[in-house]
């Protein structure tokens, strides 16, 4: 039972004849800062969500056909255009443009990876990418290489198969010849240890608990397999195996994956 007397102060009185007394208006105040603390963590979440909706966002020059997908991650837009014939000089040779290609003159997106990174932090300091576009290609096609096998590690039977189709054959020569390929760069890589990273002394190496490891040991296969495949960082990669992310370790990884990538380039 409850009873309000005129000075806004109510006595609740519970089955067990207890009376306790309640003040209206800081109650009302308790009240009025939870619904305030509730809209306050409302407001924050849709403020969250509505940046990763924009993050996400799709430029307008993708057309609206590629749906903002913030599972998609970092993403680049690639630009095509292809040469097209623009009239005549004046001595009366032809003059070329390049003008945009692909679906409604529209451009594509893809997945950035750690060498669109590279390539934003070499830009955002104003310095040179620090590999070149052929050493960037050879470690895309590394990758390319490893998904197609890892994702073609199992052929279903078909209709088509079973009519006496060649396609089984066709199917094996082509895993054959990416299994060749893959390598045929991974001899050229190496399994031997890092060599510009040996260099460094082993006090300037790793940070040991008590009783771990201290050799820490990665070859230049598994630099390549960590940039590559796994779009680890240089800091990454040596965090990945106990060293310090710290100059002097990441310039002597960085040299041992130029290097593996021009020995993949067969140079």
């Amino acid at each position: 039972m409850m009873i309000q007397d005129s000075q806004q102060v109510v006595f609740s009185v519970d089955s067990r004849g207890v009376v306790a007394q309640m003040d209206l208006t800081a109650s009302r105040e308790i009240v009025r800062q939870h619904a305030a603390a509730q809209a306050a963590i409302h407001d924050a979440a849709w403020s969250r969500r509505a940046a990763v909706l924009d993050a996400a966002a799709i430029p307008e020059e993708c057309g609206p056909d590629i749906i903002a997908a913030p599972a998609r991650g970092g993403f680049r837009v690639d630009r095509q255009f292809t040469m097209v014939p623009n009239g005549v000089d004046e001595n009366g040779l032809d003059k070329w443009a390049a003008a945009p290609t692909g679906y409604g003159h529209r451009s594509a997106i893809r997945t950035a990876d750690i060498f669109d990174r590279m390539r934003a932090q070499a830009l955002r300091a104003k310095r040179p990418m620090v590999l070149t576009p052929g050493q960037v290609a050879m470690g895309r096609r590394y990758r390319t290489l490893v998904e197609i096998l890892n994702a073609d590690g199992c052929k279903l039977s078909s209709l088509e198969g079973s009519s006496g189709s060649s396609d089984g054959g066709n199917w094996m020569d082509r895993r054959l010849e990416v299994s060749s390929e893959l390598a045929k760069l991974r001899r050229r890589i190496g399994g031997q240890d890092a060599l510009m990273v040996r260099r460094v002394r082993p006090s300037k190496r790793a940070v040991l608990a008590a009783g771990e490891d201290p050799r820490c040991k990665f070859s230049n296969l598994d630099i390549v397999e960590r940039v590559c495949v796994d779009d680890f960082s240089i800091g990454e990669v040596l965090r990945h195996y106990r060293w310090q992310a710290d100059g002097r370790n990441k310039k002597a990884l960085l040299e041992a994956l130029r290097g593996a990538l021009v020995r993949m380039e067969g140079y």
